[in-house]
């Protein structure tokens, strides 16, 4: 008998790194690793990018269609059913046409739990397409157990349907020697000051007004900068005399802007998981979170928390640490060791139970 076949949207392997895209690597690295009796068709509208893992059980399919929107609601079901995928694994949208053997990858609501965050075309259809995926889906895999709890509220979900996988650090992500990330980041961003590291894509919800605002503050015997990195996004970007902006950087950059970094700061408003939390953590860089959704649980004791919104707190608690050596290598240590509960070997174990679950609950789709 042929082993069951998964079909995996794979669009976004290959792309600029952001939480979606490292979701979909590190899955495929935890995949190619671990042993199970799928056989896994990688379909994409494009060629097969450099850097993914190399399987004798994957098989990469470029199938071309004119509309990204169409690939999703036609292209990708129809050819995958042709080839006999038992189970199909998307994020977000799964199409009507999956009527068995569907996983939909939900990182997170925050489209409902802050509409104010997103602009109005994208929220509207968010909040259209994403319930109904999810209802029509066997199974729903979300990254946090805050993550679970609001999806299963705001989609009027059955808990016992959604799945819990935590992420890991970008698998190209490799932490550096404290002296090699400092001469990188002296060298190649000519950043010669210390500072604090901020990482996300600039969106309302990350917040990144808080973190200038706070690091604006900062008492002038201090002198660090704030590097805020990562893509463009929308949303007003707020000035400041401390705030470095290198944009988006490659994977070895990023390793030593961590490295680097005298601490990282994360005031969003709402994280589904917060990957830049363990990224900071495996780098050594010690972590001050909000308590905005699943940042808390990710964080766990390894970071300080910040109550609330207050630039005045944020600057206070920033201020602390940056003055408090002793404090922030306790920190690093526990950042390390925290690291090592989110693994992509295990992410992968625990997916395959949501695709054992899936093909057993629905049968051949047809």
């Amino acid at each position: 008998m042929p082993d069951p076949v998964v079909a995996l949207d794979a669009r976004l392997v290959g792309r600029q790194s952001t939480g979606d895209s490292t979701y979909w690597l590190g899955l495929l690295h935890g995949l190619a690793r671990i042993e199970s009796e799928f056989r896994f068709l990688l379909y994409s509208n494009a060629a097969a990018p450099p850097g993914i893992p190399v399987s004798p059980r994957f098989e990469w399919v470029r199938l071309p269609a004119l509309h990204e929107r169409w690939w999703s609601l036609a292209a990708f079901p129809l050819a995958a059913r042709r080839r006999g995928a038992r189970v199909l694994h998307t994020q977000y949208n799964l199409s009507p046409l999956v009527r068995r053997g569907g996983v939909d990858t939900i990182h997170d609501v925050s489209f409902f739990v802050g509409p104010d965050w997103f602009r109005p075309k994208d929220r509207a259809l968010l909040r259209r397409f994403v319930p109904a995926s999810a209802r029509r889906a066997a199974k729903v895999i979300t990254v946090s157990e805050t993550s679970k709890r609001d999806v299963a509220h705001h989609l009027r979900l059955d808990p016992t349907k959604i799945a819990v996988t935590y992420l890991a650090p970008n698998p190209g992500l490799v932490p550096l020697p404290l002296a090699e990330a400092r001469r990188i980041v002296q060298n190649e961003l000519a950043i010669q000051d210390p500072y604090v590291l901020s990482v996300s894509t600039r969106w309302p919800r990350k917040n990144m007004g808080l973190a200038v605002a706070a690091c604006e503050a900062l008492d002038p015997s201090l002198p660090h900068r704030l590097v805020l990195t990562g893509k463009a996004g929308w949303g007003e970007e707020a000035p400041g005399r401390r705030v470095l902006r290198p944009g988006y950087v490659d994977d070895r950059t990023l390793a030593a802007l961590y490295g680097a970094a005298d601490l990282y700061v994360c005031p969003s408003r709402y994280e589904g998981f917060g990957l830049p939390v363990v990224e900071a953590f495996a780098c050594g860089c010690p972590v001050a979170v909000s308590t905005g959704g699943s940042l808390p649980e990710i964080a766990g004791d390894a970071g300080l928390v910040v109550p609330g919104w207050d630039p005045k707190d944020w600057t206070s608690a920033i201020e602390n640490l940056l003055r408090d050596g002793a404090s922030r290598e306790t920190m690093r240590a526990a950042g390390y060791d925290r690291r090592k509960r989110f693994d992509w070997d295990q992410t992968a174990r625990e997916t395959l139970a949501v695709y054992r679950e899936a093909m057993a609950d629905s049968g051949p789709d047809r």
